[in-house]
């Protein structure tokens, strides 16, 4: 059986322009733009392409962090509307945010 390991995850953004900017501030992330409708985080080891679009839903993308509070208050300053608070988890603890395409996405640090 191949070894098959995640290495990309593409998320939908009706904004992308709006999209840009939240991962921007929230993150930290840096974007090399492909044409007006696509734009990715490359150089991790996973990277992270946000396309122009709604189509098809994406799946939940979690982030990890080394400091889980600071983070809730980086995300809520870049305009990220927490969906779930702080909560513990068999891996850690994690919140829940949406961005400003609507993606949920996860942070947690493990623990």
């Amino acid at each position: 059986m191949p070894k098959i390991t995640p290495n990309y995850l593409e998320i939908k953004a009706s904004d992308l322009p709006a999209s840009k900017a939240f991962y921007e501030k929230a993150f930290g992330f840096a974007f090399t733009d492909y044409g007006p409708d696509y734009a990715a985080v490359e150089g991790g080891p996973v990277q992270i392409g946000l396309a122009a679009g709604r189509e098809p839903v994406a799946p939940m993308p979690t982030l990890e962090s080394d400091d889980l509070e600071a983070s809730l208050a980086q995300v809520t300053a870049a305009g990220g509307e927490i969906v779930r608070e702080i909560f513990a988890f068999p891996g850690g603890r994690r919140f829940e945010c949406l961005d400003p395409s609507g993606n949920r996405l996860a942070i947690y640090q493990p623990g």
